[in-house]
């Protein structure tokens, strides 16, 4: 694929190998994995060694789909910038065509909020692509994973497994970010608002 500005570059953030795949950190990774799977297409290594992407089509009713680098960073959630910007610029994709998939304290399990820009909200992943990006102008699906309950840390709560009764429901969530992302680059930012912001 050669460089172009209209490609998609969608990031699943969260930390890399077995010990963190179904942390709440790591939902960005599942969405990345579940559009994959929907696109039929195994997760490479990028030339760059600093992540693994899918290259291909988001399928449009009736349109070929625009083209999408589906991308999972090596690094770990907060130096995660640096191979996205690193990979965007490999493929030319400016911040605004650029959709980071990261979990979010402030929204209940279960819910999703589509974006472009805005602070990172403390969250490591957001504020590392900030830097590395110069800007924060970039497209966020936000996923839900509520506040940890009682007096428990965030950052252990973040980097645990989902509770038993929420594993059952993860793979909807999963579905329904992975489906507002392709709304979000066929239909664009307003439709996919309407549709997911509720």
């Amino acid at each position: 694929m050669t460089a172009t500005t209209d490609v998609w570059l969608v990031v699943g953030l969260g930390n890399p190998g077995p010990t963190y795949a179904r942390h709440r950190h790591n939902v960005g990774h599942l969405v990345c994995e579940e559009l994959a799977d929907r696109m039929g297409a195994p997760f490479k290594a990028h030339r760059s060694r600093q992540a693994d992407v899918v290259e291909g089509r988001v399928t449009a009713p009736g349109t070929p789909g625009p083209r999408v680098v589906l991308m999972r960073p090596r690094s770990y959630m907060n130096t995660s910038g640096g191979p996205v910007s690193t990979v965007a610029g490999f493929y030319g994709v400016p911040p605004e065509r650029i959709v980071a998939v990261h979990d979010e304290l402030d929204l209940d399990f279960g819910r999703l909020r589509v974006k472009l820009g805005g602070g990172d909200n403390g969250h490591n992943g957001l504020r590392s692509l900030r830097g590395s990006l110069g800007t924060g102008d970039f497209h966020r699906v936000r996923v839900g994973i509520g506040r940890p309950p009682g007096r428990q840390p965030v950052a252990d709560y973040v980097l645990s497994d989902y509770s038993t009764a929420q594993r059952k429901e993860l793979p909807f969530q999963v579905a329904d970010a992975a489906d507002a992302v392709e709304c979000l680059v066929t239909e664009g930012l307003a439709q996919t608002q309407q549709r997911f912001n509720t």
